[in-house]
């Protein structure tokens, strides 16, 4: 019989584990273990890059000051035994000169812009273009390139990271001046919340997300074609070949693009539907079935069977982009020292959809003074 992840936390404590094992000490049953930092490395200009480092429940986070980026996120497997599940480098300079994106914040808009242009309140806007002739997670300089505020807290048994940014107006195209406040927060079960907060001075469009690269085997393992990915999504968005919605919400019964009933990431992913040939693999924004929701609701799992690792996502956002790794392509040198190949990881980012500034059928991502964009996902681990 398989024990679930909060079984092996409570047995490793009541056996008097060392702290070390699980990352189940003393500090952290009595309120969480306050976060530490040190110096990661330096920008070109000198700017100090630090490392944070949280733990609770279990799971161990390492977030840096650039880009709010998860460097490292290590969860025990069924046996209790550690592995750092996400996708990241050991130095600050290949986040700066290489990263697609590993353990981003991602912003002001994540995901594909058509064009890198948009029209809001009768005015046409030019953003930056950096994905082809469209505009691509904020930009050549999103908010994964900048250097955040970074507050850390405890609060009970929770224990986390306040991270800050202010976008000023005319950033990477975009109107408005966006203060951002991003929350990450471990509780005492070791799920690890996510929470959004952004305000602006003028009309703008914002889709804040997270673009962690997930390999619950353990990063630089190999393929996650084994893993087992269910998503409770009857619909998703087509694209073109520049990879922008075209506007349909297509139906995937019948489709590669079926998850409602749990299988394997591997079993469809070279059906050779002409969506996949497109985006080399799946790179598509599931309709969830619930919509926008006021509270975070379960839209995905993912389990891998050999370790029993699971996670379990839940949002109040309308979409979720499955990305299965497609363009990682033997260049890039992990945290373990191994190299990252195609399909060796997957990024579930939930979010508005893509490209929605110009699909007027699309859920709104307009934001106005007066109002407060909020946003949350929370990610679930068991074993």
């Amino acid at each position: 019989m398989e024990l679930n992840r909060r079984t092996v936390i409570a047995g490793a404590a009541a056996a008097g584990l060392a702290a070390t094992t699980l990352g189940t000490g003393t500090a952290e049953a009595s309120g969480g273990r306050t976060p530490s930092k040190k110096l990661f490395g330096k920008l070109a200009d000198g700017t100090k890059v630090w490392i944070w480092s949280l733990a609770n429940g279990g799971t161990k986070l390492k977030v840096l000051s650039w880009g709010g980026v998860v460097q490292s996120l290590e969860i025990p497997d069924r046996h209790g035994h550690l592995a750092n599940v996400s996708l990241g480098f050991d130095n600050i300079e290949d986040y700066v000169a290489k990263t697609p994106y590993f353990g981003a914040l991602i912003g002001r808009y994540g995901n594909r812009i058509g064009k890198g242009q948009f029209t809001l309140d009768g005015k046409s806007y030019q953003l930056s273009v950096n994905d082809g002739v469209n505009s691509l997670h904020g930009g050549t300089q999103g908010f994964d390139k900048h250097v955040w505020d970074v507050e850390p807290f405890t609060k009970g048994s929770d224990v986390g990271l306040h991270l800050y940014y202010t976008s000023i107006d005319g950033e990477m195209g975009y109107p408005g001046t966006l203060k951002v406040k991003v929350t990450y927060t471990l509780n005492k079960h070791g799920d690890w919340t996510i929470d959004y907060e952004a305000t602006t001075d003028k009309a703008t469009v914002v889709n804040l997300t997270s673009h962690v690269y997930w390999n619950l085997a353990g990063e630089g393992s190999g393929t996650i074609e084994d893993h087992e990915l269910r998503i409770a999504a009857g619909r998703y968005t087509p694209t073109d070949s520049g990879l922008i919605p075209t506007g349909e919400l297509a139906k995937v019964s019948g489709t590669p693009f079926d998850f409602r009933k749990t299988k394997t990431i591997g079993r469809d992913i070279r059906a050779g539907h002409v969506q996949q040939v497109q985006a080399k693999g799946f790179d598509h924004n599931w309709v969830l079935d619930k919509g926008i929701t006021a509270k975070p609701e379960h839209v995905a799992t993912l389990r891998e069977p050999r370790s029993g690792r699971t996670l379990k996502i839940a949002t109040d956002q309308p979409g979720l982009q499955f990305y299965s790794g497609n363009f990682l392509d033997g260049t890039l040198t992990g945290t373990g020292g191994s190299v990252y190949r195609q399909g060796d990881a997957l990024c579930l980012e939930t979010q508005h959809f893509p490209d929605s500034p110009n699909q007027p059928s699309f859920p709104t991502t307009t934001l106005r003074p007066g109002q407060t964009y909020r946003t949350r996902t929370v990610h679930t681990f068991s074993a």
